[in-house]
């Protein structure tokens, strides 16, 4: 592994930088999810289609770049 990936997953970018990340369906997805405690954690590249990872207690959301929303994901959260 080399640095870069190593200091990507030590940083954590502020909320404001992965809300701008977010297309506007995934804006309005998110902010109907933090009405029941969700959080947005990261922003995960799948190539052309960005997920949004969010997560409440030991709960975790996604939101496809559409605005779908999964709370039931298949995804490993390290």
């Amino acid at each position: 592994m080399d640095n870069t990936q190593l200091e990507r997953r030590h940083s954590s970018p502020s909320k404001s930088t992965l809300w701008n990340q977010l297309t506007t369906p995934q804006q309005f997805a998110s902010s109907s999810l933090n009405n029941f405690g969700y959080d947005l954690a990261y922003i995960r590249d799948c190539h052309l289609s960005p997920m949004a990872i969010l997560l409440c207690d030991n709960k975790v959301a996604v939101i496809n770049a559409d605005g779908d929303i999964n709370t039931n994901p298949n995804i490993t959260i390290r």
